[in-house]
Formats: structure tokens, C-alpha cells, sequence
């Protein structure tokens, strides 16, 4: 077989010159601009406490306000072992991997190709045939729904990342919590052991004063009463510790058994407040940032979704060696080229494509309101942390001050009943009170710890998101389709709806 002559191109360098011109004319243009929610300027709740701009950075790595160097090694630890972080990791990777691809559908595909066959047929003899090719084929994106898919891709990379930060902000709370919970419940051990044993010497002081004759069995057995019920608790008290210990272990990736604490006090961090502006705490939280970039998705994909209704162009071209011979492979007389353009219109497809778009207009309608949701939230979810941090601040200090005196009362109680003074059910009242006073002034103190580390998760402390990452404005741009291919104008109008911080 001889070489073909390699045919005219100049047909195929006019299409190739219209398919510049028409996507020339779908160039990226900006999204529709979405208006602002309203946001307050200060925290109703705030009191005392005004925001300040705080870099990300402060709120970062907040439980090293705390002081306290087990509880700051043990979020560390849970940060760089916890399997929810791992797995949230391996959903950033994917999504990106899977936002490459889209952005891949933008670019020509090149496959090469070799052949070599040999032949025979009756009376025809035998031949070879060899052969040396390059396919080349590319999709213009002139409705922009390619561009749309790849910007609808980077966004849900971009919520992946979010998502990232909120088991982080989540993870370090969580962590933070269970340290609060051990340490209060260490402090209520130790509180109900010190007035068993203060109990045990009451019931010793009744049983000498019952075998004098100076008091009757009933005293006796109203302090038995007292110890046994104060002693119950030491059980209740044992589990909470060993629960939370395992909690702490497993938070951290390890086996509930593995961690030992020695008894400590609740950590407190300083009374001043890393306190941000609301609107910079939307920026901060990983979750609004998510709903936001969900929102942007679903608008991508009602452009997508759309572009579907228009024509689609499709180029595809070969370029090849054949030849009867391998040394006669190279020659110039081998070489065969072709090109192919193909126009493709949706006529009829019984409103599968419509009903695609109005399902995708259903879809940004429902980002659209998660994410007003998710602003609401995280703007309730400070100003109840603000609320319940100066109830327990006015608390613990008359809690406190409670607890001073019912030590004092009980101390007196007993020494007024040895010397006969007064009767037994007033040193039972003591320290009945003495023990209800002083384990509500260990647990006010954890509930003021817990106080920070929730508002501190509320304002978006426990993560520190990448400089580029985008912040809460409106989507990025989104391709323009030529003049001819208008876009439909129930998108700009659905688009416009979408409220962000």
C-alpha cells in the first residue's frame, strides 16, 4: 500500500479559527453580586467583654490560655492522631483529586497509537501493514457548562477543606470538655472523700457519747445514715473518672486504658476574652466558610445544569504513519491526516434536561438556606456562650464564698455538740451543707471552664484556615456564554438570592 498524500488543511484551520472566535466570546465574566446579610456589629451579650480584630492565629490554639500543659500536649495529640481527622483528610484529597478531573474536561486529550498487522488471502498473497498514529479531540466549552463543572468541583474541595476545620474546631472542644469533666470530677471525688472521713469522725464522736450514756442510739444512727450516703457517692464519683479518662484515650487515638491521671485542679484561662467582631467570626468558623462554599457549588451546577439546553461542539483529529513496510514507515508519502467537527443540539429529550435545571435550582435554593442557617447558629451559639460565661462568673464567687462558710458552720457544729451544746441534727444539717456547698463550687468552676472552651469553639478557635482560602463574599466567576447562547434569566434571579456574611 502506498503513502497517501497528506490532504488540504485549510478547511480545518477555518474551524479551528471559529471554535477561537466562539469561545473567545465565553470568556469568564463575574457571578451575579449577592446581597449581604445582616450582621450585628457587637455582641448583644457581650457586657464588660468588647471584641477586638483578632488575628486567626489567637483563636487557634486557645486552650494554651488554660495554663495547663496536659491539657494543651493532649489536643495536640488528638489533632495530629484522632481517626475523624485522619478520615476528613482523606475527603480533602478526594475532593481534590476529583476537582482535578473537572478542570482536566477543559483540556484537549492526546492518545497515541501503533499498529502492525500481516495478512493473507487466497490467491491474494500475503502483506503487512504497519502504522504510527496520534488522535487528538477537544470539547470548546462554549455554553461554559465545562467551566461551571470544574468551578462547581473547586468549591466542594474548598467545602472538603471547611469540613476539615470543623472536626478540628469540633475535635479540640470536644478534647477540652473531657479534661474539664476529668479534672471536676477528680474535685468531687476528693470533696466527697475529705467529708466521708470528716462523717466517720462524727460517727465515732456519737458512738463514744452513746456509750457515756450522753446521747441516745437515734444520733448514732442518723450519722451512720449520713456517712453511708456520702460514701455511695464515692462509687458514682470513681466511674466518672475512669469514663472520662477513657474518653480522653480514645479522643487521642489510643485505647480507652491507655491514659493515667494524677488528681489536678479544673484549669481556668485569664478573665480576658480573645473575643472577635461577629462578622469576623463567620469568617472563622469552618462551618459557615463550608455552607458558604456549598452555596457556591450549587450555584455552579444551576449554571452546569443549564448550559446543557445549548449546542456543543466537538473536534476531533488524526494525524498518521501507514505503510505496506516498516523501513518505508518515515517516508513522507506515509503520512494521513484527517479532522472532524461535530455540532450537537438537545431537541427533544422528553424534559430531562429542564427538569435537571429546576432540581439543581431546588438544590441552590436549599444551600441557600443552610447557610443563613448555619450564620444564625454560629451567631446563637456566641451569644449563649457569652450569657451562660457571666451567669457562672456571678456565681462562683458567692459559691465560693458558700463554701467558706459552711466549713466554718460544720467545724462549729462539732464542737458545739461535744461540749454538749447543741443537738446532733444540727451537726447533721453542717454537713449535710458543707458537702452540698463545697461540690457546687467544684462543679460551678468546671461550668466556667466548659463556658470558655464553648465560646471559644463558637467564635472558631481550634483551627487556623490557609491564607488563600476564600472569604465570605460572592462566588467566584463563572464562564459568560456567548451572546448568542444567552443564559436563561431565572439563574442571575435564583443566584441573587443567596445571602452571605
Amino acid at each position: 500500500m502506498n503513502g497517501r498524500p497528506v490532504p488540504r488543511l485549510a478547511p480545518h484551520f477555518l474551524t479551528l479559527s471559529l471554535t477561537a472566535a466562539l469561545a473567545g466570546c465565553a470568556n469568564p465574566g463575574p457571578a451575579p453580586e449577592l446581597p449581604v446579610s445582616a450582621v450585628p456589629t457587637q455582641w448583644s451579650a457581650g457586657g464588660a467583654a468588647q471584641p477586638q480584630s483578632q488575628s486567626p492565629t489567637e483563636l487557634a490554639a486557645w486552650w494554651r490560655r488554660f495554663g495547663d500543659a496536659e491539657l494543651s500536649a493532649l489536643i495536640d495529640d488528638a489533632l495530629a492522631h484522632n481517626p475523624g481527622v485522619r478520615s476528613a483528610l482523606a475527603a480533602l484529597r478526594q475532593s481534590r483529586a476529583l476537582a482535578d478531573v473537572a478542570a482536566a474536561a477543559l483540556a484537549p486529550n492526546l492518545d497515541g497509537s501503533g499498529s502492525a498487522q500481516r495478512s493473507h488471502s487466497d490467491g491474494g498473497g500475503t502483506y503487512n501493514n504497519f502504522g504510527l498514529g496520534l488522535d487528538a479531540s477537544w470539547e470548546p466549552d462554549l455554553s461554559g457548562g465545562l467551566r461551571a463543572g470544574a468551578r462547581a468541583a473547586e468549591s466542594d474541595a474548598r467545602a472538603a477543606q471547611m469540613s476539615l476545620g470543623q472536626v478540628q474546631v469540633s475535635l479540640a472542644a470536644e478534647v477540652a470538655l473531657a479534661y474539664v469533666d476529668l479534672r471536676d470530677q477528680q474535685a468531687r471525688l476528693l470533696i466527697a472523700q475529705d467529708n466521708l472521713a470528716t462523717q466517720d469522725d462524727t460517727l465515732q464522736i456519737a458512738r463514744w457519747r452513746q456509750q457515756a450514756g450522753l446521747v441516745s442510739t437515734l444520733d448514732v444512727e442518723q450519722a451512720a445514715t449520713l456517712a453511708e450516703q456520702t460514701r455511695a457517692q464515692l462509687p458514682l464519683r470513681q466511674t466518672a473518672v475512669a469514663q472520662a479518662r477513657h474518653r480522653l484515650a480514645v479522643l487521642t487515638g489510643r485505647p480507652p486504658g491507655a491514659l493515667t491521671f494524677t488528681p489536678a485542679p479544673v484549669p481556668l484561662p485569664p478573665d480576658d476574652l480573645v473575643l472577635a467582631f461577629p462578622a469576623d467570626t463567620l469568617r472563622q468558623r469552618p462551618d459557615v466558610r463550608q455552607s458558604e462554599a456549598q452555596l457556591q457549588a450549587a450555584w455552579a451546577r444551576v449554571a452546569q445544569a443549564d448550559a446543557a439546553r445549548y449546542p456543543s461542539l466537538r473536534l476531533s483529529g488524526t494525524l498518521g504513519l501507514q505503510s505496506l513496510s516498516a523501513g518505508s514507515l518515515l517516508n513522507g508519502s506515509s503520512v494521513v491526516a484527517s479532522m472532524l467537527a461535530g455540532l450537537t443540539q438537545p431537541i427533544f429529550d422528553g424534559g430531562a434536561i429542564a427538569g435537571r435545571l429546576r432540581a439543581q435550582q431546588a438544590a441552590l435554593d436549599q444551600a441557600n438556606a443552610n447557610h443563613h442557617t448555619s450564620v444564625l447558629a454560629a451567631l446563637q451559639e456566641v451569644e449563649d456562650a457569652l450569657v451562660a460565661l457571666q451567669g457562672d462568673r456571678a456565681r462562683i464567687g458567692s459559691l465560693q464564698a458558700a463554701a467558706v462558710a459552711a466549713r466554718n458552720a460544720e467545724q462549729l457544729a462539732r464542737q458545739q455538740y461535744q461540749a454538749g451544746l447543741i443537738g446532733f441534727d444540727v451537726v447533721l444539717q453542717a454537713q449535710r451543707t458543707l458537702l452540698s456547698a463545697e461540690d457546687a463550687q467544684a462543679a460551678v468552676r468546671a461550668s466556667l471552664a466548659n463556658d470558655h472552651v464553648r465560646l471559644y469553639k463558637a467564635l472558631g478557635g481550634g483551627w487556623e484556615h490557609p491564607p488563600e482560602a476564600p472569604t465570605a463574599t460572592a462566588p467566584t466567576e463563572l464562564p459568560a456564554r456567548p451572546a448568542f447562547l444567552a443564559l436563561s434569566t431565572s439563574l442571575p434571579a435564583r443566584a441573587a438570592q443567596a445571602p452571605l456574611p
